[in-house]
């Protein structure tokens, strides 16, 4: 079955895929190469039904309508605008969520 939605990953997000899985390898490599494999697979699943994830409660704040999907200790912050998913970051669930987050 084919994805309704088409998922597209910013720069940032792939910035922040890149430095989890520095983190991740300092202590084992191989961890932190299935922990990515499974966060992959995980945002794949955006193609059906992203809407199931719920909004983020930042969203008053920040004045938007992102949604997340957690993953271990970290939240996937995306949005959607009509049928494409935009991955907008991928960050430590302690981390506060504000404006200099979606930055370039």
């Amino acid at each position: 079955m084919r994805g309704t939605y088409n998922v597209e990953i910013t720069a940032a997000a792939e910035r922040d895929v890149e430095e989890i899985w520095t983190y991740i390898a300092d202590d084992s490599p191989g961890n932190a190469t299935a922990f990515i494999i499974q966060l992959e697979e995980q945002i794949d699943t955006l193609e059906q039904l992203p809407e199931r994830c719920p909004l983020i409660p930042e969203n008053e704040q920040l004045g938007t309508s992102y949604r997340h999907l957690l993953h271990g200790a970290y939240r996937t912050i995306f949005r959607i605008t009509g049928k494409t998913v935009y991955i907008l970051r991928i960050i430590h669930g302690t981390r506060l969520l504000d404006s200099s987050c979606f930055e370039s």
